[in-house]
């Protein structure tokens, strides 16, 4: 009769998914953040260029005026990941169509190899969101450890809190280099804070569990 008492047991726990059976512990702790973190990590852990679209061509007045890509890749280049070339382009507008010489930059092979073929949600000027295929990634973030976390406050209907870590750092070779820190600051920062640099991330607790906002 014991025996018939815990199978019955076991199969309720089955049944109901969301009952105290297999209700997670909603209790905060370095353990379930631990492990929450290392899945925010693993999926969004990537420290990209924002360079998703490639070849990228640099027109003589983004040179003049010092636009972006136009300081960035020429480092790029010095240091192999990208080579260049001068084509000839057109480019139309209304009114008006001209053939411009360009500076056409590619990926190397070597650039290549820091290529990440993954979605990428990112948010436009007028505040909608869009979303790349892909991009060119310096550095890969992992956890190194959970320092702290915020009292958990109501946000939803949901316990929300924000996580405060360490992490450890996995940069390209080039991503190292000096010319980097000068066109690239904040991916300087993020090398150079491995171990140190505290960040933070926001978790909510849903059914599963503890989660990072950004995941769900």
């Amino acid at each position: 009769m014991k025996k018939l008492i815990q199978t019955l047991s076991l199969t309720a726990c089955a049944a109901l998914a969301l009952s105290a059976c297999s209700k997670p512990a909603e209790k905060p702790s370095a353990e379930v953040f631990t492990t929450g973190m290392n899945q925010y990590l693993a999926e969004k852990g990537h420290f990209c260029l924002d360079k998703t679209e490639w070849p990228i061509n640099i027109t003589p007045n983004q040179a003049a005026t010092a636009e972006r890509d136009a300081v960035q890749l020429p480092v790029l280049q010095q240091l192999g990941v990208v080579a260049e070339k001068d084509v000839m382009i057109r480019y139309n507008s209304p009114g008006k169509s001209e053939v411009v010489s360009t500076h056409q930059y590619s990926l190397t092979p070597e650039g290549q190899k820091y290529y990440l073929k993954q979605d990428f949600t990112y948010a436009r000027p007028d505040g909608s969101k869009a979303t790349r295929h892909g991009d060119l990634c310096a550095a890969t973030l992992t956890l190194n450890q959970i320092v702290g976390w915020e009292p958990p406050h109501d946000e939803h209907g949901h316990p929300t809190t924000a996580v405060t870590y360490t992490y450890k750092v996995e940069a390209a070779p080039w991503a190292k280099d000096p010319a980097m820190a000068r066109v690239f600051p904040m991916l300087a920062r993020v090398v150079e804070g491995d171990r140190q640099m505290q960040l933070k991330e926001v978790f909510t607790l849903t059914d599963k569990g503890w989660k990072s906002v950004d995941l769900l």
